[in-house]
């Protein structure tokens, strides 16, 4: 197949339904997902089966085990996805609503209105839920969508779009709004990337050389998903016990996942009291410590950390540990070393957790809670189609208002300029 025609066509038949889901009432977009939602809960043994496949395979792409379980669509998963769709239903439509509006004093009233986007490229590795998700929010928000998930997942991929587009056809929906690159070549991620013409937004989220190559390449707009380097900041004042907890879930809940905590940061002045029960917390758990020439002279038993561990983001039991000589050496600490993605204080102090918020330059500053919050049906945004590191246009959980953009409607009655 020649790989210059192929992402033509598939550009081409994205932009063509773009105009029509922009039109599409709430009510119908409401239907669809709902529809669709129990089309994948009846179609569990057919996903079970494909991602069965892809597991298989696991070995020959050379997957770490934090992959794999990204990879594996459990019956539990598969639910969460189904019920996602149910919740994105829920949301309130952003496409039509005024964000702001008024009269001027020439006569004008002018509304400033959301649009969709139009044509989203969105590329991803290892998480096959995440089709289900991004093609929901696309959806809803009267976008169409070009997915390209890795190699890994094709199998489990294909088949949940062929779900997706047999309920647009049911719905008598354009299935063009949802369509999956099939072609692994990754070539064929190149010609789409030189598409502006008709793909309005490209979205990478995996791997830093991932999302490298996708900023370098495309001739569009790019929404970046960089590393999460996540920091919890144990500060002076920590409740010890509380710090233990948040830390664990953080680091060990699921490590493989962007908000998973990454490095510890200890205050020098609790650390001697701190270092030694936080250590035994996660060793308990079976991550591997390893840790600055300070922490290593309090505990003896961690390892030596480099400093690229402190610029890492291991997606495993792995995390690194500094022992800081205050606040503003934890601040200056994670600034420098940091992704902007999630970092957290755990801190008794009110002027310390409002200097920390204030002086973090992350896309989520959390104070007394899990790294594992920063995500947007945690936070109340429903499904999102990644935690986007950049500060324009989006920053954080991406969901329904951020694949959105706007324009400006100006009603008049027959208003000449006069000046």
């Amino acid at each position: 197949m020649d790989i210059k025609s192929y992402a033509q066509d598939i550009a081409l038949k994205a932009r063509s339904v773009a105009v029509q889901l922009a039109n599409l009432s709430s009510q119908r977009k409401n239907d669809w997902l709902l529809a669709a939602s129990n089309r994948l809960l009846n179609a569990s043994n057919s996903i079970m089966d494909a991602n069965q496949l892809d597991l298989a395979n696991a070995k020959k792409f050379s997957l770490s085990a934090s992959q794999i379980d990204r990879l594996t669509i459990s019956p539990k998963r598969l639910a969460a996805m189904a019920n996602s769709m149910v919740e994105i239903a829920t949301l309130k439509d952003p496409i039509g609503r005024v964000l702001e509006g008024g009269f001027r004093p020439n006569g004008l009233q002018v509304l400033k209105v959301g649009v969709p986007l139009g044509v989203l490229f969105f590329i991803y590795e290892s998480r096959p839920n995440v089709s289900t998700d991004a093609a929901a929010l696309s959806f809803k928000s009267g976008n169409a969508i070009i997915l390209r998930g890795g190699k890994e997942a094709l199998n489990t991929n294909k088949i949940l779009v062929e779900i997706l587009q047999a309920e647009l056809l049911n719905s008598g929906l354009p299935v063009d709004a949802i369509q999956l690159v099939q072609i692994p070549d990754r070539e064929v991620v190149g010609e789409l990337l030189l598409k502006s013409d008709l793909i309005d937004l490209v979205i990478p989220r995996g791997g830093k050389d991932l999302i490298k190559r996708v900023s370098l390449e495309a001739t569009m707009p790019v929404m970046k998903h960089f590393d999460g380097n996540c920091h919890v900041y144990v500060e002076a004042s920590a409740d010890l016990e509380m710090a233990t907890k948040i830390l664990v879930n953080s680091k060990c809940q699921r490590p493989g996942v962007c908000n998973a905590a990454e490095s510890l940061l200890i205050d020098k002045k609790i650390s001697h009291l701190a270092l030694p029960v936080l250590y035994r917390a996660l060793v308990a758990h079976g991550v591997e410590v390893r840790g600055c020439a300070l922490s290593c002279s309090v505990v003896p038993e961690l390892k030596k950390a480099s400093e690229q561990d402190f610029l890492e983001e291991f997606l495993d039991l792995i995390i690194s540990v500094k022992i800081v000589e205050n606040i503003d050496d934890a601040i200056r600490h994670i600034n420098q070393f940091g992704s902007k993605h999630t970092d957290v204080i755990v801190t008794s102090s009110l002027a310390a957790s409002q200097q920390f918020t204030r002086e973090i330059d992350s896309a989520a500053v959390i104070v007394n809670a899990s790294s594992r919050f920063n995500d947007g049906g945690q936070i109340g945004l429903g499904a999102e189609i990644g935690i986007s590191t950049d500060k324009y246009h989006a920053r954080g959980p991406c969901g329904l208002n951020e694949l959105t953009s706007y324009k400006y409607v100006i009603m008049g009655n027959g208003n000449i300029r006069q000046d």
